[in-house]
């Protein structure tokens, strides 16, 4: 086939083929997310502009069914090598096994992936939409990522640790576990919805089992189905979570040919770093069994790259690991966000001088408090919310309790303590926090302890609003540098010891670091020779005057910023002194001459990486990860706890129902001590709460709307709105028995009004994919669509349209009035169908909602 006339443009986004007699075939849109057992699939994403910012490369999958055949395989791998040749190589391949996928595969379906049984009838109609005479058992189970499985429609298919969809067409029950947690349920939930909204066009009503004490009535429809349960449930399934202790174990190997036979020889263990790769080579990286990289040299042979899957494959058998572990293969110059975060730093050779990111850019910048307000993007590549001119206010941790600092002494730390520094400033007329945990490097552990509780006390003071910023002596981030305008001055010992009024005998050596308010901190250091570089300035404090020593490398900038500080540190006589003019008495005060740096310090360059979001939870008391790809604000969740990595920072953002917020910092620290580059510890850690994110946060995200959490049930919400009017289940349950749901079933007020809006709707089958009669997966009934009832009439538009909430009809859902039109007034006024509508991205559903008056 012509492959580019699948794909229509190389227009961005996902593209999907399924094996089907021999070839390939594009999967429509609407089916996305389902899965038949039987075949395979080829999923191309190409990156759109909105996440240009997160990779140029493309990602092509080749997925495998469990029970695909040879015929299918060989299909998808000969359609995924023609389409890696037509892409020329800018690409990263992934080899996908049926419930083992990659996070970037389970990135692109959300809220779930659905497997079906079975293979698809030869006319290639998938997904159901329009369905009512249906039973079928879904298992669900994941945290970020949800699948859905087909399983036998028996009580043997439960557990207590997962959650369980009896799907009857008109009414959809959602068991859960005991075993399972807020933010499972809440998934589940959203995949049960997805679920309603894309196969019955919303036409469904869904019903929540927390307990089955507490909901007779549905559980008296499951049995219906299921038949009365005997004996107990199973236990739940132990999880097979990796930890990130278990994915920092990385291996480098070098593959060459030797004669006629393959050789693997290890190269390198951790930290590894970019040099290592040459261009004319192949290597394999072994993240701990759990995925395997193949890397290839631009200068590598046709036939080594044509080979690199059956490499890996030799491989992973060789090392005993898993058939279903994850392959990825990258080119030299098309890498993965994750493979590059893999070594210790990474160059981007062809786009190094093309990005913002660097530190030596930033300092350069002049910063305009409008543009940071009002350009997120630019105040998080900056790492500041503003300036630093809102209101400063600092304690000091002694004794285990907060002590206010004289603001005449703001910006003098000590080593040996810990303080609080809570910045207030204001942000598109609103009052915003951020309060900066500074650690000593000398603090104690019980210092330390008390920050955080302190820190803890503050917040509760402040209504939960305030930012939390975790900083450690000397990587301190600009802002904070910024808020002390330059004159921030670290002493080694303790507070109540350092000032202006040392002894007559005392001789102390400080170093100025930085050119500018923003990026300048000044360290006392070791009073000797070996102390000094020529790239610094360095203040040298005897009894009697106060040298200003300028090194050969320093400009005028750091001077004038040496002048600035010199005032905080002395009240002596100044003299300044050049490198290489220093008088005898000079180094006399430092115990003699000795050796220094004397080369010109470098610019340090800061790494290119991308920013990666990572759900969060805790298996045996380690640390699980799940990495969100291609992110946006819709993957952060009230349940969540969610890791942003944008290298320099470590960012938490805490869910508002989230249940584990005091382990946040732990796991932070957890993630940098066992990340495979071994990152610093000292890397700022921020503690973000849903609806406090500064823009150094939101500006990571391509478009960030606050009002975003507003709109949709709590799981609880929709528990305890599940039906329960004990004729309308008596009515479901005779049904069911017959396995004919020709009514739908109210709670209360609601369920009149629903049917009043159902009128005109067919209840008959509508398939865009329809499930093969061979699966033998749901069960389906000739006799339904023959005797189901047709409906016809809806509420009047007038009735829903640009209305209050107090003005509606009685029992209309404020929050889906659009769905109580008729079926033509709802095409005529959206201009598409409702299960056209209901198939659409939440967001795109509320945006036509609100510019139509339905919102």
């Amino acid at each position: 086939m012509d492959i580019s006339k699948g794909l229509p443009g190389m227009q961005g986004g996902l593209h999907i083929w399924i094996s089907e007699n021999r070839k390939m075939v594009p999967v429509p849109e609407g089916a996305y997310g389902n899965f038949f057992e039987e075949h395979c699939y080829v999923i191309l994403h190409v990156p759109q502009s909105p996440k240009a910012t997160q990779g140029a490369s493309s990602d092509l999958h080749y997925w495998v069914g469990k029970q695909a055949g040879a015929e299918a395989q060989g299909a998808a791998e000969a359609f995924q090598q023609r389409l890696q040749d037509e892409l020329r190589g800018q690409t990263v391949l992934h080899r996908e096994a049926q419930a083992h996928e990659s996070d970037c595969f389970c990135s692109y379906f959300r809220p779930g992936i659905i497997y079906r049984k079975g293979g698809l009838a030869s006319d290639l109609k998938h997904v159901e939409t329009n369905l009512f005479n249906i039973q079928r058992l879904l298992h669900i189970k994941g945290r970020k990522h949800v699948s859905a499985t087909e399983v036998e429609l028996s009580w043997n298919s439960f557990n207590k640790g997962d959650i369980f969809l009896l799907d009857l067409g008109k009414m959809m029950i959602q068991w859960n576990g005991s075993k399972t947690s807020i933010s499972e349920k809440a998934r589940g939930l959203a995949l049960t919805y997805s679920l309603r909204d894309r196969e019955r066009g919303g036409r469904a009503q869904i019903g929540v089992v927390d307990d089955e004490a507490k909901a007779p009535d549905l559980m008296q429809i499951m049995e219906a189905v299921l038949g009365r349960r005997v004996g107990s449930l199973r236990a739940a399934m132990p999880s097979k979570d990796i930890n990130q202790l278990q994915k920092a174990n990385v291996r480098l190997y070098h593959v060459c040919e030797k004669g006629k036979d393959l050789v693997v020889l290890e190269l390198a263990t951790p930290p590894l770093t970019q040099d290592l790769l040459q261009e004319e080579n192949f290597y394999i990286l072994d993240q701990g069994g759990f995925k395997i990289y193949v890397w290839q040299g631009r200068m590598s042979s046709l036939q080594e790259r044509k080979a690199a899957f059956s490499r890996a494959v030799g491989f992973i058998q060789a090392k005993g690991y898993p058939t279903y572990t994850n392959v990825e293969v990258v080119n030299d110059g098309a890498e993965s966000a994750a493979f590059k975060q893999l070594f210790r730093t990474w160059s981007e050779k062809r786009s190094r001088n093309q990005k913002l990111g660097g530190r030596d850019k930033s300092i350069h910048v002049k910063l305009d408090v409008g543009k940071l307000h009002t350009q997120p993007k630019l105040a998080a590549q900056l790492r500041m919310v503003d300036d630093g001119s809102g209101k400063v206010e600092v304690w000091c941790i002694q004794d285990l309790h907060r002590q206010p600092v004289d603001p005449k002494r703001h910006g003098q730390l000590c080593a040996g303590n810990c303080y609080l520094v809570l910045y207030t400033y204001q942000r598109l007329a609103r009052v915003q926090y951020i309060l900066y945990l500074w650690q000593g490097h000398q603090a104690t552990a019980d210092e330390i302890e008390a920050l955080n509780s302190n820190a803890e006390e503050l917040d509760v003071m402040y209504g939960g609003a305030l930012v939390q910023e975790h900083v450690t002596m000397g990587s301190e981030p600009p802002h904070f540098l910024a808020i002390f305008q330059g004159q921030l001055v670290i002493f080694q010992e303790r507070a109540g010891h350092h000032g202006k009024g040392q002894s007559a005998s005392t001789t102390r050596l400080f170093q100025v670091q930085g050119t500018d308010s923003h990026n300048t901190r000044t360290v006392e250091v070791p009073a000797r020779a070996s102390s000094f570089n020529s790239s610094d300035i360095f203040l040298l404090v005897t009894a009697s005057v106060c040298y200003l020593w300028f090194g050969k490398g320093c400009n005028g900038d750091q001077r004038e910023m040496a002048r600035v500080v010199v005032t905080v540190i002395s009240r002596k006589n100044e003299e300044t002194v050049l490198e290489g003019q220093e008088p005898p008495h000079f180094w006399e005060a430092l115990g003699g001459r000795a050796p220094y740096p004397s080369n010109k310090r470098l610019p340090e360059e800061v790494p290119s990486f991308q920013p990666r979001l990572f759900e969060c939870s805790s298996h045996m008391g380690c640390l699980v990860l799940a990495e969100v790809v291609f992110f946006s604000q819709e993957d952060l969740d009230k349940y969540d706890i969610m890791l942003l990595d944008t290298w320099q920072e470590i960012f938490l953002w805490l869910g508002e129902a989230a249940s584990e917020w005091k382990e946040a910092v732990a796991w932070g620290q957890e993630y940098l001590k066992t990340h495979p580059a071994g990152r610093s510890p000292a890397t700022p850690i921020v503690l973000v709460k849903q609806g406090h994110e500064p823009p150094t946060f939101t500006g990571w995200f391509f478009t960030w709307d606050p009002y975003k959490w507003t709109s949709h049930p709590s799981h609880k919400e929709v528990v305890d709105g599940s039906p329960a009017a004990a004729s309308t289940i008596s009515e479901i349950t005779a049904e069911v028995n017959n396995f004919r749901l020709s009514r739908w079933p109210g709670n209360g007020r609601a369920g009149a009004v629903a049917l009043q809006a159902l009128k005109g709707s067919q209840d008959g089958s509508e398939n865009e994919l329809v499930r093969s009669p061979k699966s033998g997966g749901s069960r389906t009934s000739s006799s339904v669509s023959s005797t189901s009832a047709t409906i016809n009439g809806g509420l009047r538009r007038e009735q829903l349209m640009h209305q209050a909430v107090e003005d509606l009809p009685e029992g209309v859902d404020p929050a889906r009035r659009e769905f109580y039109l008729s079926d033509s007034d709802f095409q005529d006024i959206f201009g598409k169908s409702k299960e056209e509508f209901y198939s659409m991205a939440t967001w795109r559903q509320r945006q036509e909602k609100k510019q139509l008056g339905f919102f």
